[in-house]
């Protein structure tokens, strides 16, 4: 039977914490359909019972896939009772994995307490460090500190330095990018030993389209270098001689999101540490 694609289906995201894990499972799943058109419900926060049950109001208006992570055991119930009632799936998208960990690594559960994973621990403090690093090492700010860095992203403008920055130091790591500008020599610190850098490059009609964009999105129609055909390509292929010159791995961001950028550099990161450390 055809699936009408026309049709919105509904799911409903339930945390007790900020609901970053349950989204993202989500959309990471939901992409694997073709013309998979969602309506998001999303509940965050939820840790009483009054908020259950008003959320499964909700749910019986606009029934669908309920998804959530919840640790309060009554307020799980609740849930997924009245899921039941409803006729609608709940998924706990965590338990599987929770329990394969208790069971293999002979881990006792901790505490029930709404919210835990994003508890402050020493792991939440290195992520905002991170973050605080590559707002303060955005574009070539601070070259001085380069050594500080776990990660220097390299490349003309518009090679999704930043946006790679940030979603890295959103992992914990430190991350700072330096843009290649012709009229400008790189600052001298990038060249010292041990210090891990990554050339980030584009195809021409990509980046041109990328700036035209940027241009657009600030009301400006003067810089016409900024999107010239021969003046990108030059600057293209100065960058890559700088990489080659230095012997920098050269990602080619061309088809890749920033998600697939940030893994491919992890993966650099990764063998770069192997080396260093053979």
């Amino acid at each position: 039977m055809k699936k009408d694609n026309t049709k919105k289906i509904h799911i409903h995201l339930i945390s007790d914490s900020t609901g970053e894990t349950v989204s993202t499972v989500a959309r990471s799943a939901g992409a694997h359909f073709k013309d998979f058109n969602t309506v998001e419900h999303n509940w965050v926060l939820v840790r009483s019972l009054e908020q259950i049950n008003k959320i499964l109001e909700e749910i019986k208006q606009d029934k669908g896939l309920v998804i959530y992570t919840l640790i309060d055991k009554k307020i799980r119930n609740i849930l997924e009772l009245g899921c039941k009632k409803i006729g609608v799936p709940a998924v706990p998208i965590l338990d599987q994995v929770v329990m394969t960990i208790e069971d293999f690594f002979k881990y006792d559960l901790a505490i029930d307490k709404p919210g835990r994973q994003h508890n402050l621990s020493s792991v939440y403090f290195d992520r905002i460090g991170a973050m605080q690093f590559a707002l303060t090492h955005d574009d070539g700010l601070q070259v001085q500190n380069l050594r500080e860095a776990e990660i220097v992203l390299v490349g003309v403008s518009r090679t999704s330095k930043t946006p790679t920055s940030m979603y890295l130091a959103n992992k914990g790591i430190k991350v700072a990018n330096v843009p290649i500008v012709l009229e400008f020599n790189l600052p001298e610190k990038l060249y010292e030993e041990d210090l891990f850098v990554v050339g980030l490059t584009t195809s021409p009609g990509r980046l041109k389209q990328i700036r035209k964009s940027r241009l657009y999105s600030l009301g400006e129609e003067k810089s016409i270098g900024y999107v010239n055909d021969d003046l990108i390509e030059e600057e293209i292929i100065a960058a890559k001689k700088i990489f080659n010159r230095n012997k920098w791995p050269v990602i080619d961001v061309t088809r890749k999101s920033i998600e697939e950028t940030a893994a491919a550099v992890l993966n650099l990161l990764r063998q770069f540490k192997e080396r260093r450390g053979a």
